[in-house]
């Protein structure tokens, strides 16, 4: 191919970095012509500049920037890339006649090199050994992570995980191994390994959060004090109108749907006189919801002691002023059903001075009112006494402060869960107000009064229904306003661990002592197992104690479940199991439970009166008591004459006392001292077999196979009756 006369300028040496030695460049070697003030270099006509394509792209006007880069003179390999036409442009410029430098003596005469400053003297020995014996040191605290370990050595994680897979450790680069497996992979590469010792405390990175409940402020600023409505517990014996007196007073018919007429809860109301609202608690008066009457004694003001002008003071009247007394709480009495004929009300005072309570007529000081539920007379009267003692007492609460409420009543209600009646004490309760009672921690959802309506707060003295507890509360505890959600459901979790923590401490070693009086008390006594549901916590405590209170040293109940809300397959599949029976309060079988009720032949019992419970519960526990034998003697006859026979012996007997009957049992008795005793085989009188032989008469008597028969021995004839036992 002929040459081309436009033919590309001869390619340019440039550096080549892979060379040992790099070249100097042609303005180095221009710089060292004239500091050796060499002859010029003949001039060399600049080569010829490379015309820029044509950019379609480019603007008018605007020329394109050059960005291009130069080729190396190895072919094949690209060591430095092609420069651009500026630096064409810059070669050009350095084609021009070269610059007269200065001699390079003259340079480097005004540099002045900088003079390191000069150390102490160190023994090389010793640096050395201190240097060595630096680098090859490991110190690490526990956890030693492998990853980290071989990052200090220098190592890649799997060789260090080759080196303890030789020592049989199978480790990740992620886990921990001990110390002295690291002090021997440390030995392999020449490193020694030591353990860093953490100092006290040193492991905790994080302030555990202390959180403990708010407490109540012993004294109140007088300025953040507010008048509170008075609580009033209604207190007496059973079937003495206590609900019907706060059924007038509500003007409402509570008692009418009470099961019996009798009261089996505590109810809290809230009424207004005189434009002043009053709490009133209505308490059970049966003898086995002594608790309960406790309970309401507590968290109450003024204690109204209904006791009816009939029947006077009763046991429970008796319970209900030792409760009142015993909380230090003003008692005021309500004299009930003066309008009957039978009425009595100076025999019921009377009787009350003997307790220690005389009304302010017989020279006491304690208030009183004569009133009739079923005319209303006296009502007023008896609420104008309320507020006055609530006046004089001067009850006033801060309705700003935490919130605090006592719970008199908890039960399970049907698609809302655990739920509790309460009464606040202090501070207002507030719907989204976090809370811990107890063991148990939750969330106010709602807040309902005593006739239904929902309520957004709740001041001190009234009384609500609250729903947003996780678990069932303790009838008795009280109610605390928290400041998150978060700390009442973390100091609920440290509470349930201390009591879990209570359980399991020091548990009761047995002695061989204690296991023969386990044995001793326990033989032959039979036990009623039982599971109990009632609608309220109330209820389940009081029929439980009043159930474990049954005195008997032949059998007792058993209680495997008592609980709150309806009666579950899970109740009837545990009776089931445990041979036992199932006993409803005042609650439901659900759909589940009746099936499994069929299959498992679970006996299941539902109540709604209390005393018809506890007489039947009773009855069951005596009715597990095998009856009794009792021997009952019905006649005597003397052996006159022994007669010998062919098959045995037969005993001519003459009947002094009584009767002698073949189908009955027999002994002899010879000198008092019984000899044989077993049924009667052969009565006869004369020839002929009878079935009874009458006093004054003569027989033939033959006791199964008993042929020693004396003239002179006793045959007493008697039978075995069965004789139910008593708890």
């Amino acid at each position: 191919m002929p040459p081309n006369s436009e033919s590309k300028p001869p390619k340019k040496k440039v550096l080549d970095l892979i060379e040992d030695q790099p070249k100097p460049s042609r303005r180095e070697r221009q710089r060292e012509q004239a500091a050796v003030k060499l002859p010029a270099a003949p001039v060399v006509p600049p080569p010829p500049v490379k015309k820029a394509a044509l950019d379609i792209f480019e603007e008018s006007g605007t020329k394109k920037k050059n960005t291009g880069v130069r080729k190396t003179d190895k072919s094949g390999k690209a060591v430095v890339p092609t420069i651009s036409k500026v630096l064409d442009k810059e070669d050009a410029d350095l084609a021009a006649p070269p610059i007269a430098l200065p001699p390079l003596d003259q340079i480097f005469s005004g540099i002045k090199t900088p003079v390191p400053p000069v150390a102490a003297p160190v023994a090389a020995g010793d640096a050395e050994s201190a240097d060595e014996g630096h680098d090859k040191m490991i110190s690490i605290k526990p956890p030693i992570i492998v990853g980290d370990l071989a990052a200090k050595m220098g190592l890649k994680s799997f060789q260090l995980m080759a080196d303890l897979i030789k020592l049989n450790v199978f480790v990740a680069p992620t886990q921990a191994i001990e110390p002295e497996i690291a002090a021997k992979v440390c030995e392999i590469h020449g490193f020694t390994f030591e353990r860093e010792k953490r100092e006290k405390g040193g492991g905790v990175h994080k302030l555990e959060e202390v959180i403990v409940e708010p407490e109540a402020p012993v004294v109140e600023p007088e300025e953040l004090l507010k008048p509170r409505a008075p609580i009033i517990t209604i207190m007496g014996h059973v079937d003495h109108g206590k609900t019907t007196l706060l059924d007038t007073i509500r003007k409402s018919r509570v008692a009418k749907s009470e099961a019996g007429g009798i009261t089996q809860h505590v109810g809290a109301y809230q009424v207004f006189h005189g434009g002043m609202p009053i709490t009133f608690l209505d308490t059970p008066g049966h003898a086995i919801f002594t608790n309960m009457r406790a309970r309401g004694a507590d968290v109450t003001d003024i204690v109204v002691l209904v006791v009816a002008a009939n029947d006077g003071v009763m046991p429970q009247t008796k319970e209900a002023i030792e409760h009142a007394k015993k909380a230090g709480r003003t008692i005021v009495i309500a004299f009930t059903k003066c309008d009957l004929p039978a009425a009595n009300v100076t025999r019921a005072k009377t009787q009350l001075a003997e307790l220690a309570l005389q009304t302010t007529d017989f020279g006491g000081d304690t208030e009183f009112a004569e009133v009739s539920a079923v005319t209303g007379a006296g009502m007023d009267h008896l609420l104008d006494l309320l507020l006055l003692q609530a006046e004089v007492m001067e009850l006033k609460a801060n309705p700003k402060g935490h919130a605090r409420a006592s719970i008199i009543e908890a039960r399970v209600v049907a698609g809302r869960g655990a739920t509790a009646t309460a009464i606040v004490d202090s501070g207002t309760l507030k719907v989204g107000t976090p809370f811990i009672c107890g063991p148990f921690a939750g969330k106010v959802r709602t807040l309902a009064n005593d006739l239904g309506k929902s309520l957004k707060e709740a001041g001190p003295g009234t009384p609500v229904e609250i729903i947003g507890f996780e678990d069932m509360p303790h009838v008795g505890d009280e109610l605390v306003e928290m400041e998150s959600e978060r700390a009442a459901k973390r100091l609920a979790e440290e509470r349930q661990a201390e009591r879990r923590a209570t359980r399991l401490v020091n548990p009761l070693k047995m002695r061989m002592e204690d296991i023969f009086s386990m044995v001793n008390d326990d033989a032959g006594r039979q036990k009623l197992k039982v599971v109990l549901k009632c609608d309220v916590q109330g209820s389940v405590e009081a029929i439980k104690n009043a159930l474990e209170a049954i005195e008997s040293k032949k059998v007792e109940a058993q209680m495997l479940v008592a609980g709150v809300g309806p009666i579950t397959e899970s109740d009837i599949l545990m009776a089931s199991s445990a041979n036992a029976i199932v006993i409803g309060f005042n609650v439901k079988v659900e759909a589940k439970a009746v099936r499994s009720i069929k299959n498992e032949n679970v006996q299941v019992k539902l109540y709604s009166v209390v005393y018809e419970l506890i007489d039947q519960v009773r009855e069951a526990m005596q009715g597990l008591l095998q009856p009794l034998s009792r021997e009952v003697q019905v006649g005597l006859a003397d052996v006159k004459k022994v007669f010998k026979l062919t098959k045995g012996v037969a005993a001519g007997s003459y009947v002094k006392q009584g009767r002698i009957l073949r189908k009955a049992h027999a002994r002899v008795v010879r000198n008092g001292v019984p000899v044989f005793d077993g049924k009667m085989s052969t009565l006869r009188r004369f020839q002929d077999e009878v079935d009874e032989v009458k006093v004054g008469q003569e027989c033939g008597i033959r006791l199964g196979e008993f042929n020693e028969y004396v003239e002179g021995d006793v045959i007493e004839c008697y039978t075995l009756e069965k004789v139910p036992q008593e708890l």
